[in-house]
């Protein structure tokens, strides 16, 4: 059906106050998120730090006067992207749901839904997994090397980065089944194409891993492998998607005839007799019924 967009066209002028619009309540979320946050920058900062404190280091340090102040600006602003991203994700659909076909809507608002979650959870991997793990391997270089001491003293901007960098890496990563399913639906790509490149998919995330993780090759393995391991899932929903609609499609095949197999003289006459139909005459239906003409 077209109606459903066509009752929505608007000259362009309406589409820019719509935008205007929407960003205006955009920026009002993240400036408002932004000083909250910044508020409890120090807290959230110290969730942060609790997977080098686990690590053993105890200590982090700033060598720049500024860069102490400008760390808890980063985490503020880090922080309010993240609680405000529902906010977001819902004023960019209302500004792109109305340019959309029915079944277009139907077809993207589900995965629209599931960023968020998959987001957070490959932050929480990075966050109680990856992280602990990588800080264990690279802390791991101190100590005695030629009678002198080598010591990690992290300054807390670069520990920010690298934490940061962790996260998010992680959290767009765990985003690939959300992409893979959403090129299937749009026919870019198929499931066959999807499970016929695997060894391609190894290597692609390999080279993701490479660049979104530090340069060491714990943390590198630490993403390789729940990323391919999400690439083989999204196959894997692509494949029960395809099952439930071809069921769905026989269910609805075989109703019609179902229906009809259901009609029987019988039952013509019992719905007759319900709805206050003719009864059947004496005599068996016979014209004349039993006596004589």
């Amino acid at each position: 059906m077209i109606t459903d967009i066509d009752d929505s066209k608007a000259p362009l002028l309406d589409h820019l106050v719509e935008l205007r619009r929407r960003l205006l309540w955009s920026v009002a979320t993240m400036f408002i998120g932004f000083f909250v946050c910044l508020y409890l920058a120090k807290p959230i900062l110290g969730i942060l730090v609790q997977p080098l404190l686990a690590a053993g280091q105890g200590k982090l340090i700033y060598t720049d006067i500024m860069e102490a102040f400008f760390v808890e600006v980063k985490v503020a602003f880090f922080a309010a992207l993240m609680i405000s991203f529902p906010m977001l994700a819902t004023q960019i659909w209302r500004f792109v749901a109305p340019g959309m076909y029915r079944n277009e809507k139907n077809a993207f608002l589900p995965f629209l839904l599931m960023t968020p979650f998959f987001f957070a959870g490959g932050a929480a991997f990075a966050y109680f997994l990856a992280l602990p793990w990588a800080l264990e391997f690279l802390l791991g270089y101190e100590g005695d090397i030629g009678g002198v001491t080598q010591e990690a003293l992290p300054a807390v901007g670069n520990y920010l980065n690298f934490i940061m960098r962790f996260l998010f890496g992680f959290g767009v990563a765990f985003l690939m089944p959300v992409l893979l399913m959403v090129l299937e639906r749009a026919g870019i790509v198929t499931r066959e194409q999807l499970a016929g490149s695997r060894r391609y998919a190894v290597v692609g995330s390999a080279a993701v891993s490479a660049v979104l993780t530090p340069p060491d090759a714990i943390s590198m393995l630490m993403m390789l492998v729940p990323l391919y391991l999400l690439y083989e899932f999204a196959i894997l929903a692509i494949r029960l998607t395809h099952w439930r609609a071809a069921r769905s499609g026989r269910r609805a095949d075989a109703t019609p005839a179902t229906a009809e197999a259901a009609i029987t003289p019988e039952t013509v006459v019992e719905v007759a007799q319900t709805n206050g139909g003719p009864e059947t005459p004496p005599g068996g239906g016979r014209v004349g019924g039993s006596g004589p003409i």
